[in-house]
């Protein structure tokens, strides 16, 4: 007799039940390993050697992999699987301090914002390494200039539109010997009023990340030293670093350029999409039983854009200097193809993909590749 699609076969009970002790071997294994990781983490607060070891992850990456196929396991998912583990062992190291350096004066940090999602990863960022964090806000007691007052470092977290307004207000209430910062995604204005309105130090950064992701471990942020008269770079970079943060050093200029690329056109084009598909009136979930994965990760980070706030991605694309330039180039590459497309050009239509194959170049096959990981990922999540 046939079971039920919903009735477990009997005989599959037992099985599942070893396949559980076995899991939970391995999460033990797991938290052993975890263990390790933090004497690791202690050797290499005590030495200075730092966290990343690209020479060892490489041996190790390839060790396993080795031994994988030899017990008859595929080595690119045994590969994928340490992977995560790696980038879990240094988040962890991170979190310890092992990269922190020792003799670190606690500072008294001012955050302008602080209540907002990136006061808070900053808030946290801060005080894991000892410094002492005071949070102004709309609606808390302490105002922005009696938060600056005191502070070593104020830090600049707040909406864009309000971002020069709130540097004119505090700017010239910052001790001489402060670092006044800021954590706007862009640079050249916000840099020329802090330079305008205070005469100490002054770095711009942005970090390249929402304040929604799980670890810090890899992301990266910009930098922009304007003015540095203490040393604030080195410090500020050592923090950075200390958190498995990557540093990218810019300029205002190059930053705002690359920015309207990232952001600007990006947003607009996922921006488009969904517009479309709300002026269509698709149904959503009709075509996500025909969806392939890579329409899957194009929804998901549409529909992901307009679960966000609408003032935030207002203000980023409508202070970018760049925005006019990149949005004209959209709107011409947009109409030449919907002209080609119309007219069944099929050469004019071979020929774009030609151009734009041979613009973007050896990074086709590596985006090929890397794609093709996140695809098999995403349809492991079903």
């Amino acid at each position: 007799m046939t079971a039920s699609p919903n009735q477990v076969p009997e005989a599959l009970l037992p099985l599942r039940n070893k396949i559980d002790d076995i899991d939970h071997k391995i999460l033990a294994l797991l938290a052993e390993r975890n263990s390790v990781v933090e004497l690791v983490a202690e050797v290499k607060k005590t030495t200075g050697f730092g966290i990343r070891d690209f020479i060892r992850e490489s041996a190790l990456l390839e060790d396993r992999g080795s031994v994988a196929n030899s017990i008859g396991l595929r080595s690119e998912v045994i590969e994928s699987l340490f992977r995560v583990i790696l980038w879990a062992s240094r988040d962890r190291q991170a979190s310890l301090g092992a990269e922190m350096p020792k003799k670190m004066e606690p500072k008294q940090i001012a955050i302008i914002g602080g209540n907002g999602g990136m006061g808070q990863v900053l808030q946290k960022l801060f005080e894991d390494f000892g410094h002492t964090v005071v949070c102004a806000d709309l609606n808390t007691k302490i105002t922005n200039i009696e938060a600056a007052q005191h502070a070593d470092v104020v830090v600049i977290s707040v909406p864009i539109a309000a971002t020069t307004e709130v540097i004119k207000e505090v700017g010239p209430h910052c001790k001489p010997n402060a670092l006044l910062l800021d954590v706007t995604s862009t640079k050249t204005e916000p840099l020329n009023a802090m330079l305008e309105n205070f005469n100490g130090s002054v770095i711009g950064t942005h970090p390249l990340f929402g304040p929604s992701v799980h670890s810090l471990q890899g992301q990266r942020i910009a930098l922009v030293c304007s003015r540095d008269l203490n040393e604030w770079e080195d410090w500020l970079c050592s923090i950075f670093k200390a958190r498995g943060l990557s540093v990218l050093v810019t300029t205002a200029q190059e930053h705002d350029r690359a920015m309207g690329i990232v952001q600007v056109l990006t947003h607009q084009t996922t921006e488009v999409l969904g517009r479309t598909i709300e002026k269509l009136d698709v149904d959503v979930q009709k075509t996500l039983e025909f969806t392939s994965p890579i329409y899957l990760m194009e929804l998901l980070m549409t529909a992901r854009h307009f679960a966000q706030s609408s003032e935030l991605y207002a203000s980023i694309q409508m202070n970018n200097p760049e925005t006019g330039k990149i949005l004209q180039a959209l709107q011409d590459a947009g109409n030449e193809l919907r002209d080609v497309v119309l007219s069944n050009d099929r050469v004019a239509f071979s020929k774009i993909f030609e151009d734009v194959h041979n613009h973007f170049g050896s990074f086709s096959e590596q985006a090929l590749e890397q794609s093709s990981f996140l695809i098999d990922r995403l349809v492991e999540r079903g």
